[in-house]
């Protein structure tokens, strides 16, 4: 019993989140200001209706050109005058018409169809990027990406479901089932209305059953999309560990997973398919047998008999069509409310309703008795208070776990301070907008990552109206434009993925042209050389440090020799400051940064 109870919960539950996300599709089908769009759907209904009122009346010159041919005559003069020819020909023009017509309204529909898909495309994209930076951490690419393919292509699916199925079909069964009650009797009828009602019962009932199946399946094919894509993203550390094997046999039972969802899907179709086939068929028997009857005892003609095969054959397709279109309907669902679900995730980091923009005027950063934890249980920096003056350069320093990237995303507004505040020239940076925010500030991180295209589109990155020549005035900047000239292609050489097809040094100099290029007041080096060998760092420690005149500058740093020359030095431990002040000071004071200098002095002397 509980289990009943829990399985007619679960059919409750999708089916209001069913009518949930017809009720979030809607206003794509009829958008406010949008009237080309209102006009296309009232042209597409309209297109609709005549093609239904052909297709009802057609069976009409079937029976009429039967009955002239049989001899059995008509009392309707039009039919008279066309003769048997005649009514073949106006049944061959009008089941044209019919075609024609449905085509021209998927003509119609089709623009805003596309509209619809393109749009929902773009919130979706859009908003993706708005979400927290705690979302995108814990984020599977693969099945993202999957949600969001397969929800925008039911878009257009679902569009043309509200417009084109259910009204129409009504209609056309409705105006066949009078046609049946007035040119023959009410048990063609009664026989009509049983097979319809059984026919969409039993392909009701089965489909809900399906869907939960057919979910298994996208949830295994999500999952193996997910397992593929993170491998291939992860391609050198999979080769590192020789784990071609394991990241194969991974994948494998992935699909394994999905293919036996997708033979319980198979089958189960199979089921439905030879289920309708016999409700059907059975209807369609049951009243040829009735009019066959009619036809024996003279009350019916054999162009009744064949008309009647043609409305029984004619109800037929639209239910078969109910049955297709109900099954890709409830998927369609499933896909479109994982992705409206998407889209209802909210972002932790949002604009006030009055945020106004940064203002820079020096870009003094202060952090006042700052709080921040990622898990509220696990507090990482407890009180910090900080100021970095306008064009001095603030380094700082500390073991891992400290604190200090934190700070860099803190500044960035990748999240908000649990409490205390962090100001720019006065400015909370939550008072602020992010747009505005992220324009003043340049980042150069520890691993500069590329877009798979040309290194003139990854510096141009930088700023987007940059004409060629500032492009390649910043790669001069940052000592990478001799290099770019050696390659065959020059600046429109592809770095590839994640820029894998340069060396560490030459995707960091891409970097620090294109922070240069957007030419920002303040700039944050998070630990941008710790990941490059020596002499590459030295060489591109130089291209930071004449990046950073006349910039206020913070630097998170792991190698002290790095920062010496910094305008104060901030010793982070265990989320507070455990001391400040610049390099021989700290020396002098033989204390937490001086241990930890003379520790690395060591380490490379015996290196």
């Amino acid at each position: 019993m509980k289990q009943l109870k829990h399985t007619a919960s679960n059919l409750n539950d999708d089916q209001l989140n069913g009518w949930r996300t017809i009720r979030r599709v809607v206003p794509y089908l009829w958008p406010e200001g949008q009237s080309w769009v209102k006009r296309r759907v009232v042209l597409a209904l309209a297109t609709l209706f005549v093609a239904k009122l052909i297709a009802v009346g057609t069976p009409l010159f079937y029976k009429g050109a039967v009955d002239a041919l049989a001899g059995d005559g008509s009392e309707n003069a039009m039919f008279l005058a066309l003769g048997a020819v005649g009514l073949t020909i106006a049944y061959g023009l009008a089941r044209l018409m019919n075609v024609g017509f449905q085509q021209l309204r998927d003509v119609i529909f089709a623009a805003v169809g596309q509209r619809a898909l393109r749009q929902l495309a773009l919130e979706t994209f859009t908003h993706i990027h708005r979400l927290s930076m705690r979302y995108h951490i814990t984020r599977k690419t693969g099945g993202l990406s999957r949600i969001i393919e397969r929800g925008v292509k039911g878009v257009e699916f679902l569009l043309r479901f509200l417009l084109f199925s259910i009204g129409p079909l009504v209609l056309e069964l409705l105006m066949i089932s009078v046609i049946l009650f007035f040119l023959f009797d009410v048990w063609y009828l009664a026989v009509v209305v049983l097979t319809i009602a059984l026919y969409v019962w039993f392909t009701f009932a089965v489909t809900e059953w399906r869907v939960k199946i057919r979910k298994e399946m996208n949830d295994q094919d999500t999952d193996a999309n997910q397992k593929a894509i993170d491998s291939l993203l992860n391609f050198e550390t999979v080769k590192y560990f020789g784990a071609e094997a394991r990241e194969a046999e991974r994948y494998d039972q992935s699909m394994e997973k999905y293919v036996a969802a997708a033979l319980k899907t198979s089958y189960t179709l199979a089921f439905l398919n030879f289920g309708q086939s016999i409700l059907i068929t059975g209807g369609l028997a049951a009243v040829m047998v009735m009019a066959a009857i009619g036809v024996q005892n003279g009350a019916l003609t054999v162009g009744d008999f064949v008309m009647v095969n043609a409305y029984m054959i004619q109800i037929t397709m639209p239910l078969n069509f109910l049955g297709t279109v109900y099954r890709e309907i409830r998927q369609a669902l499933v896909d479109m409310g994982e992705m409206f679900g998407l889209l209802e995730q909210p972002a932790e980091v949002q604009d006030k309703v009055d945020a106004k923009s940064l203002v820079v005027t020096g870009g003094a950063v202060r952090l006042d008795d700052v709080l921040f934890g990622y898990d509220a249980a696990r507090p990482i920096l407890k009180g910090v208070s900080l100021v970095v003056y306008a064009g001095e350069t603030v380094a700082i320093v500390g073991p891992s776990g400290s604190g200090k990237s934190t700070i860099g995303r803190l500044l960035f507004r990748f999240y908000d301070v649990g409490d205390g505040a962090l100001t720019i020239d006065g400015q909370d940076v939550r008072d602020v907008t992010q747009d505005s925010l992220h324009a003043q500030i340049g980042v150069v991180p520890q691993d500069t990552v590329l877009f798979n295209d040309t290194i003139l589109y990854n510096i141009a990155y930088g700023r987007a109206d940059a004409s060629k020549a500032e492009i390649v005035e910043a790669a001069k900047a940052a000592k990478i434009h001799d290099f770019i000239l050696t390659l065959p292609d020059g600046y429109d050489t592809t770095v590839g993925e994640r820029g894998l097809k340069l060396s560490g040094g030459e995707k960091q100099r891409v970097g620090i042209a294109r922070t240069l290029l957007k030419n920002p007041p303040i700039l944050l080096l998070d630990e941008a050389t710790s990941a490059l060998d020596s002499e590459t760092e030295r060489d591109i420690q130089d291209s930071l440090r004449e990046m950073s005149q006349g910039r206020t500058t913070i630097t998170i740093a792991h190698r002290l020799s790095t920062i010496a020359d910094a305008d104060q030095i901030v010793v982070l431990e265990n989320g507070v400051i455990a001391e400040h002040g610049r390099h021989d000071d700290l020396l002098e004071r033989d204390g937490r940064y001086a241990s930890m200098w003379h520790r690395q002095m060591q380490d490379e002397e015996a290196a």
